[in-house]
């Protein structure tokens, strides 16, 4: 037997054309090398959208992706994620779920999952990610003896970080303990950080996460270049394979101008810029505070000349400054870590019971994009709708 697992797809997520069309493009390529590689079933462990209801062009070409594998007999088992899920519960997963592309895993009822079982006879199920780390109930109130005592092949997916196992970059993000998962199962298909990671545990089996297919901001573009997915054949071992995907080459420039004067810094940054960047994609990051001059005083026309045949330029320049006008800043992480730590840092200003819980989900609220073709009507009662569920007003609001 051999399957596929992927996670945070993050279709839609970059700002960026080309590189929401390279995102798009890494699901196709990976979708390939699926179907070339004659696999009996495909996971996505989180993330295949970067919204719950992503745009309509979006919702084409991976139907039509999905469609594909299910021409080669390939089936698609998925959990939503933290990405995927709104707090209003709908997601794009329920409608590829019924459209028959691929079956949603996440069948709780009790505190009992049930299990989908595979052509191959592997057994599966799994618990989805809800952003900021809620999905903790369904764990605390999950009922694992059930899980641990069925026989077979078994593949439990989650979209969690699981605190034993994060690496140093993730020190300071909160998971779920080890012992959130159930015990005894022979492969654990993990999404929501973005590394790759891949050991067998002792009394549980081997638990994975293949990081992003795409890196997805431009930290990850320096850390990890591109990404991938794992490739996963079974026979008397479960033996884990992970395919890179990758289109372009990724130089990371990270320039120290640091008490240096703006004519200075001008000359060193041009001077690093003597290389070849052609069709390759460029992060450049630039940082230090300026003894002497403006930050216009920098030559920023000339430095992207230097840059003109790269495939695409990121620039980084929210640390540098000068000694005249130095910006407080928030340290670096995605948009969701972000709201996190200013979230806990004001914790207690507002008096209301559950005051994290109710402050996320008004952020989730208000991050709804308006659905293709949809009414700006419908739109409105669908953002006041999911307010009043927030704030328990159904019975005064009519």
């Amino acid at each position: 037997m051999k399957f596929a697992h992927m996670s945070d797809v993050h279709i839609g997520g970059w700002k960026e054309p080309k590189l929401r069309e390279l995102n798009l493009m890494s699901f196709k390529k990976a979708i390939d090398i699926c179907i070339n590689e004659n696999v009996a079933f495909l996971l996505i462990s989180g993330d295949l959208f970067n919204t719950a209801l992503p745009q309509i062009e979006y919702i084409k070409e991976v139907s039509h992706d999905l469609s594909r594998l299910k021409e080669h007999d390939i089936n698609v088992y998925v959990i939503p994620g933290s990405h995927d899920f709104s707090p209003s519960g709908k997601t794009m997963i329920d409608v590829l779920d019924k459209a028959g592309l691929m079956e949603n895993v996440f069948k709780l009822e009790n505190g009992k999952l049930s299990f989908t079982i595979d052509k191959t006879n592997a057994k599966i199920t799994g618990i989805i990610g809800q952003r900021t780390g809620l999905e903790r109930e369904h764990y605390k109130k999950l009922d694992k003896e059930s899980l641990e005592n069925e026989k077979g092949f078994k593949i439990f997916m989650f979209h969690t970080l699981i605190s034993e196992l994060k690496p140093d970059f993730l020190e300071k993000v909160d998971g779920e303990g080890l012992d959130s998962l159930p015990k005894g199962f022979d492969y654990y298909a993990g999404g929501h950080p973005h590394f790759v990671f891949n050991e067998k545990i002792e009394d549980y089996g081997i638990i994975t996460y293949p990081g992003a297919l795409f890196p997805n901001n431009f930290m990850e573009l320096e850390r990890f270049h591109h990404g991938g997915f794992f490739i996963v054949d079974v026979n008397n071992e479960v033996n884990v394979k992970h395919v890179p995907v990758k289109f372009y080459d990724v130089i990371n420039l990270n320039i120290n101008v640091d008490n240096k004067t703006s004519n200075e810094a001008n000359d060193i940054i041009l001077d690093e810029l003597n290389i070849n960047v052609n069709n390759k994609i460029v992060t450049l990051r630039i940082h230090g505070v300026l003894s002497n001059g403006k930050l216009s005083d920098i030559d920023w026309k000339g430095i992207n000349n230097k840059l003109i045949e790269a495939y695409i330029v990121l620039k980084n320049t929210s640390k540098l400054t000068t000694k005249d006008y130095e910006e407080l800043k928030i340290e670096g992480g995605d948009i969701e870590d972000i709201e996190n730590k200013v979230i806990k840092e004001n914790l207690g200003k507002i008096k209301i019971i559950n005051e994290e819980v109710i402050i996320h989900n008004v952020l989730n609220s208000l991050n709804i994009e308006k659905g293709e073709g949809e009414r700006n009507s419908d739109f409105e009662e669908r953002i006041v709708n999911n307010f009043v569920k927030v704030f328990n007003l159904g019975e005064i609001w009519k």
